[in-house]
């Protein structure tokens, strides 16, 4: 079946082909495990050498696959460029993880040694083309896995020349393949039971089905990295014009496209609040929203889709129906297409708001009246990826990295800021305790222990109830 990617500002297609049907998934997975004993025998030594050899093949073609990303999924150029310099560190990064979390150890005769895995799926998303699959991918090859990686569908063009550089460096060819196409292509990957694991990057919807799936094949492992419904309480900082900087690029960084964007501002309920919301209101209404192509270039540029759009600006008409009061609303660049201008919506006297993550630039405000309800606002979520305070005191961040539920919880800067010299992930509906980041070199392998000596001895004594 042929299908092809658009850029979500102009329409212009990108990249045509044709998504694997069953049998076509069935044959990569058949020539992956065929790839795995050569590739998996080779040296620590050998693989790492490999590894900065892509590295440098990212590096040589990173004007090229920036233009790729920008093109194919709308992200400004200077946003494009920063993305391809994670991929580029996350190479060592993933070295160093490798070394200090998975080198064989012993303690006496007792030994622990790792294994990986072998055929491993990798399921892409959109908004981070380039660098979130790549977070899965770099580990699970130098741990020495085979893997077919299925990017989203609105992203084929940077699958395949990420792909291009893997095999530049030297790379055999079915170590990593690149499995194109929509949900059929994905479910039938998903279900080939001669998968030995799958790490997906997506919505908490298909995380929930892939966790129900794999939970009646236990001997397969599933890491989830999902999204989130985060919050971002911000409680009197001194400096108010700093503090809405934060809050602005923490909620409309990539269209609000990032799964640790802020969803939900809590503010208190008093002047201090209403400074913060003012500062913030003001620095929304200069947001440049344009095509990648713009210059100067613009902030962000547009939603993944016309679809993607409609879905946001659906979303705020709901919450309006049921009280929201319009700050500054989501509106269209262009009638029914994805560049969206951001908005804020004061949600605070909506009763039941929906516990969804809305993918996009839409901030919902919450004013309340203390930090106790403010930190019982932030919990009042079925996601954990992210949360976040601005403030000045240091015992109010101390409370709020205890009580919040979240498995990244930053102080004083922007929600979408994350280290990948730390794990990433969440808790709740926002993964299943497998973090990625630094710590995606734990689901990449599995440990064998074991007792072992060089010879065989009698004991010096034979145990009770053998007759000598």
């Amino acid at each position: 079946m042929l299908f092809h990617s658009t850029n979500p500002a102009s329409g212009a297609v990108v990249w045509s082909g044709s998504a694997a049907i069953s049998a076509d998934v069935a044959s990569a997975v058949a020539r992956a495990r065929a790839a795995f004993p050569a590739w998996s025998r080779r040296t620590l030594a050998d693989r790492t050498a490999l590894l900065r050899a892509y590295a440098a093949r990212l590096t040589a073609r990173k004007a090229e696959l920036a233009s790729l990303i920008s093109q194919e999924v709308g992200k400004p150029d200077w946003e494009a460029l920063t993305e391809v310099q994670s991929m580029i560190g996350k190479v060592e990064l993933s070295i160093e993880a490798h070394t200090r979390r998975c080198s064989d150890f012993t303690g006496g005769p007792a030994v622990a040694r790792f294994r990986p895995h072998g055929v491993v799926a990798v399921f892409g998303p959109f908004n981070f083309p380039g660098h979130l699959p790549n977070g899965h991918l770099v580990p699970a090859l130098l741990a020495g896995n085979t893997a077919l990686f299925k990017p989203s569908e609105h992203a084929p063009a940077v699958a395949e020349l990420t792909r291009t550089c893997w095999l530049e460096a030297g790379l055999p060819a079915d170590v990593l393949q690149v499995v194109q196409g929509a949900r059929a292509t994905g479910e039938a990957l998903a279900a080939h039971p001669d998968i030995d694991g799958l790490f997906f990057t997506g919505g908490s919807t298909a995380g929930a089905a892939l966790s129900a799936q794999f939970a009646r094949t236990p001997g397969k492992i599933l890491a989830l990295e999902l999204g989130g419904n985060n919050p971002l309480v911000v409680w009197r900082p001194s400096d108010v014009p700093a503090a809405a900087l934060m809050v602005l690029q923490s909620a409309f960084l990539s269209a609000g496209q990032r799964c640790t964007c802020a969803r939900r501002l809590i503010l208190p309920a008093d002047a201090a609040g209403d400074a913060l919301l003012a500062d913030l209101t003001a620095l929304v209404a200069r947001v440049r929203v344009g095509p990648a192509t713009d210059r100067p270039e613009p902030f962000h540029g547009p939603v993944i889709s016309a679809a993607a759009a409609a879905r946001v600006l659906a979303a705020q008409d709901a919450l309006l129906a049921a009280g929201a009061k319009s700050i500054i609303p989501v509106t269209s660049l262009v009638p029914g297409g994805a560049l969206l201008r951001p908005g804020l919506l004061d949600v605070t006297a909506v009763p039941n708001r929906a516990d969804e993550e809305i993918f996009g630039p839409l901030l919902q405000v919450i004013r309340v009246p203390d930090f106790d309800a403010a930190l019982a606002e932030a919990n009042h979520t079925r996601f954990g990826l992210a949360a976040g305070l601005i403030a000045d005191d240091a015992e109010l961040f101390a409370r709020f990295r205890d009580e919040v539920r979240a498995g990244i919880i930053n102080w004083n800067q922007a929600l979408t800021g994350a280290s990948g010299a730390v794990p990433f992930g969440g808790i709740g509906a926002s993964g299943n305790h497998r973090p990625s980041g630094f710590f995606a070199a734990d689901y990449c392998s599995y440990v064998v222990a074991g007792i072992e000596t060089p010879e065989l001895k009698l004991p010096a004594s034979l145990p009770p109830g053998l007759n000598p």
